[in-house]
């Protein structure tokens, strides 16, 4: 028996850090849904290149992972997210600032439909403070931390790290 087992996690999360988090609990044996969007789904699946088949990357960070699809724009998508929502226990979201909000799907609205879910946003800035309402992608938050200036030849330019240690690290 997985550590796991038994716990259902309602999954909104794209590219790495989310998924890379996500991923790690399928692992360890949660029942994870990923909702993703009509037409190119999670756009790390490479659809909006017209790529036919889904890239390793995505591949990579979503396996043991069931998917679906929901237009959250449209009410009738966001009313059968809402109703979907009470058969998880957890709710994992890493869309850019204010997605969510203009979605209207925040933790008080999740909250309202399942009081015991487990509400989790990861954002690379968080969700206050001066930042907060930038993007953030795995070397932004890399050079943010000055891991660029310790990576490289000495008395050479700053240089990019090779593993994605922001993302990857973040959703660990």
């Amino acid at each position: 028996m997985a550590a796991l087992d038994g716990l259902r996690i309602l999954d909104m999360t794209q590219y790495e850090a989310g998924t890379c988090c996500t991923q790690s609990l399928a692992l360890l044996g949660a029942d994870v849904v990923k909702v993703e969007p009509p037409g190119q789904g999670d756009p790390a699946r490479g659809r909006w290149r017209g790529l036919e088949v889904d890239t390793e990357y995505f591949l990579n960070w979503n396996s043991n992972k069931r998917s679906i699809t929901l237009d959250l724009s449209r009410p009738e998508g966001r009313d059968l997210l809402l109703r979907l929502a009470p058969g998880y226990d957890v709710f994992i979201e890493n869309y850019g600032p204010g997605v969510v909000e203009k979605l209207d799907i925040g933790y008080e609205v999740m909250r309202a439909v399942n009081p015991g879910i487990i509400y989790v946003r990861i954002k690379g800035f968080g969700t206050d403070g001066p930042y907060a309402h930038f993007k953030c992608m795995d070397m932004v938050a890399q050079c943010a931390a000055g891991a660029f200036s310790i990576t490289g030849e000495p008395d050479g330019p700053p240089m990019r790290p090779g593993p994605t240690m922001g993302d990857a690290g973040t959703g660990m």
